[in-house]
């Protein structure tokens, strides 16, 4: 085992006990949406966030093959399934894609039939209900709005289609995923390679040039690489090295991403460009890439509060963390160490 492994090994250790430690909440809140709970903070149900716990738990049992990371990802499952009364399923397309990715990924590797069936089933429902030709083939954001089409929505899809292939054969999945794949290059891709967020939102035609997200980023990214890996096709690879040093050059300030909003959901926003950028490194070697997440990663751990016994990040990895913070924030950390264990392992 090398030594830089075990660095970011041990830190990725730290910060998972952490998301127990500071987010922690009695059954059925599971996790307090904020580190510093006030009155009305758990009000929302953020049913995306426990998928990408779930995800961040997976990570840990990959990592360490220890049984209770796995069992955390399987209580996190219960817990979103309870919370969103007993069904699958929500009014957010993304979100159940979200989802489907976190059970897929729990399927496969914890050997759950069931949760690669629910998968299964999450894609099902939203190539039923999402899937139409407004503004080309695409999915939609939501149900209540099937006009607005959007990279946080065709992107998941277009994973989890490459991945279900992979896992059962089926061409209509892989089909599927290409096509999604191809609408966010058609319609959200500019030249150089940066991806936009959506396209009528308000319904009037137009792309949300000024919603420039790393997690839009991330997920083209995870897509063209999921789908390079599905079909031998490396032209994928291509579009993404464009779309990655497009990010590097027009969202980050020095060392690393500039802040993108500290709302809430933003939080989770760089952790997404984390998980999917090493999937491309893990396939296709670029050393600015890893040069930058291994500068940035090192920002987070030097500005974060940590230590022997805790970490607490910030929102802005060039600072000092400011109390409260949200567990999607906290979670962005968390798959950034992760990367970086995984990288040098």
């Amino acid at each position: 085992m090398n030594n830089a492994f075990t660095i970011w090994s041990t830190r990725a250790d730290l910060a998972q006990k952490g998301l127990t430690t500071h987010f922690a909440a009695p059954w059925p809140q599971f996790l307090n949406n904020w580190s510093t709970p006030i009155d009305g903070s758990n009000d929302v149900f953020n049913y995306w966030w426990l998928a990408h716990t779930m995800d961040v738990r997976l990570d840990a049992y990959e990592r360490t093959s220890d049984q209770q990371w796995l069992q955390q990802a399987q209580l996190t499952r219960k817990n979103l399934l309870e919370r969103n009364g007993g069904t699958l399923f929500n009014d957010y397309f993304d979100d159940m894609l979200w989802f489907g990715l976190a059970l897929e990924r729990l399927g496969r590797i914890g050997k759950d039939d069931t949760a690669i069936s629910d998968a299964i089933a999450l894609w099902r429902h939203c190539r039923t209900n999402g899937w139409n030709d407004t503004y080309g083939w695409s999915m939609a954001w939501r149900t209540s709005q099937l006009d607005y089409k959007n990279t946080p929505a065709n992107g998941p899809f277009s994973i989890l289609g490459a991945r279900l292939y992979e896992l059962t054969g089926n061409e209509e999945y892989l089909n599927e995923a290409m096509d999604g794949f191809d609408w966010i290059t058609r319609t959200l891709r500019c030249d150089s390679g940066f991806i936009h967020d959506g396209i009528n939102r308000l319904g009037d035609g137009t792309i949300d040039i000024q919603w420039r997200f790393t997690y839009n980023q991330g997920l083209y990214i995870g897509a063209g690489t999921a789908l390079a890996q599905a079909t031998g096709d490396h032209s994928y690879l291509d579009a993404v090295t464009e779309t990655i040093h497009a990010a590097l050059t027009t969202l980050t300030c020095g060392e690393v991403f500039v802040s993108e909003g500290d709302g809430g959901d933003e939080g989770l926003f760089k952790g997404i460009f984390y998980r999917y950028a090493l999937t491309f490194l893990q396939a296709h070697p670029d050393s600015t890439l890893a040069g930058f997440m291994g500068a940035s990663a090192e920002a987070l751990w030097a500005h974060s509060c940590s230590t022997q016994d805790s970490f607490l990040p910030g929102n802005d990895w060039s600072r000092p963390p400011t109390d409260p913070i949200p567990y999607s924030t906290y979670l962005s950390a968390i798959m950034a160490l992760e990367a970086m264990a995984a990288l040098m392992g």
